[in-house]
């Protein structure tokens, strides 16, 4: 398998030098350096796909960039559109694997759920992504292409430029931390799409030494724990990564990110019929709420997939569910699932497209 850092002849990924390295580069072919800046603003502002598409570049200097570098941008795979408005887009990868992302608009706001990597290797047992082989991390700068075709798809279908990006498309994004944060720096960089970090929310399943590291590393983007269940026996269950990130630690970390970041935390609480859903279920997530300075619980409804025993609990039970909550002053928030219909929803990605190379 070819490495999407690099082409087929083994060229560098001109995404993956420096402004400076592309500089030097430049002034041995004889370029004047501004030239370097042009193609800089291609590559990270204007969402070029190819060496070809950089038009203010002479043919000759394009063909040189093409000899000596690769630019294996994502591109579009399939479309999706739901009833409610939400797009469901496949990527595919230069070398053929596929991860989805989607647009969910609403009135107020156009947002991508982007992918972190090519399956998950965490095996959430409510989530189809889970049942998926991870095949491996995503690049920092395929992260950013979703988030450009994504944006391309907002402005060309709603007239809107994206107000927000989550991370809460396939794969952990806290297990592929580099390109994760070198793609949000990227995208919150003035010469990238120049992103407010605010409007960025990484969600993780709880991995407690790097929401630690995100505390240290002074991150300015907004944080979301998947929980869906408030005690450690429910939750190794349905997450196994609780064995090794118990809700003891969890709780550690988010204290200590929020000590180093002030940043917004949300807690996510899927709820599946008869498991997590009765009031001492509720009671057991109020004490960590309590315990963790987060500012929201989303209470999310569940999405079944093939693959799962769960189902969603009825509108009576949810009500009386969120309404214990609101008693014991949680402040909690019922998210209704979006593209439902095309499986864009909640735990629902999972690549029912066929690979185009093994």
């Amino acid at each position: 398998m070819i490495s999407s850092a690099a082409s087929a002849n083994g060229a560098k990924n001109i995404r993956h030098i420096s402004l400076t390295e592309l500089e030097n580069f430049l002034i041995l072919l004889g370029e004047k350096k501004f030239r370097a800046k042009q193609i800089w603003e291609w590559i990270w502002q204007k969402g070029a796909r190819s060496f070809a598409d950089m038009t203010n570049l002479s043919k000759d200097l394009r063909q040189q960039l093409g000899e000596h570098f690769s630019l294996p941008a994502m591109q579009l795979h399939t479309t999706q559109h739901s009833n409610d408005g939400t797009i469901k887009t496949g990527f595919v990868t230069h070398e053929g694997h596929l991860c989805e992302g989607v647009l969910i608009p609403t009135d107020t706001r156009y947002t991508a759920c982007v992918s972190s990597q090519i399956g998950c290797s965490l095996s959430c047992k409510f989530c189809a992504t889970g049942y998926i082989e991870r095949k491996r991390n995503l690049d920092y700068d395929e992260i950013y292409d979703e988030v450009v075709l994504l944006n391309i798809q907002a402005e060309k279908t709603y007239g809107k430029k994206l107000s927000n990006i989550v991370f809460m498309g396939m794969g952990e994004p806290l297990l592929n931390y580099k390109n994760v944060m070198k793609a949000i720096e990227r995208i919150t960089a003035e010469d990238g799409l120049a992103m407010s970090p605010r409007r960025i929310t990484v969600s993780t399943a709880g991995v407690a030494k790097m929401i630690r590291q995100l505390g240290d590393d002074g991150v300015r983007f907004k944080l979301a724990l998947s929980l869906h269940a408030a005690n450690d026996a429910k939750r190794n269950e349905i997450m196994p990564i609780n064995e090794t990130n118990n809700l003891k630690a969890l709780i550690e970390a988010l204290n200590h990110f929020h000590r180093k970041t002030k940043n917004e935390i949300t807690l996510e609480y899927i709820l599946f019929n008869n498991f997590n859903d009765s009031l001492k279920d509720a009671d057991d997530l109020i004490k960590v709420f309590r315990q963790v300075p987060a500012d929201l619980v989303n209470i999310i409804e569940y999405n079944p997939i093939d693959l799962a025993r769960f189902e969603k609990p009825s509108e009576e039970k949810t009500a009386v569910f969120m309404a214990y909550l609101e008693k014991h002053k949680v402040n909690a928030r019922l998210r209704r699932s979006r593209g439902k219909d095309i499986d864009a929803a909640c735990g629902q990605l999972a690549n029912k497209s066929k690979e185009l190379a093994g």
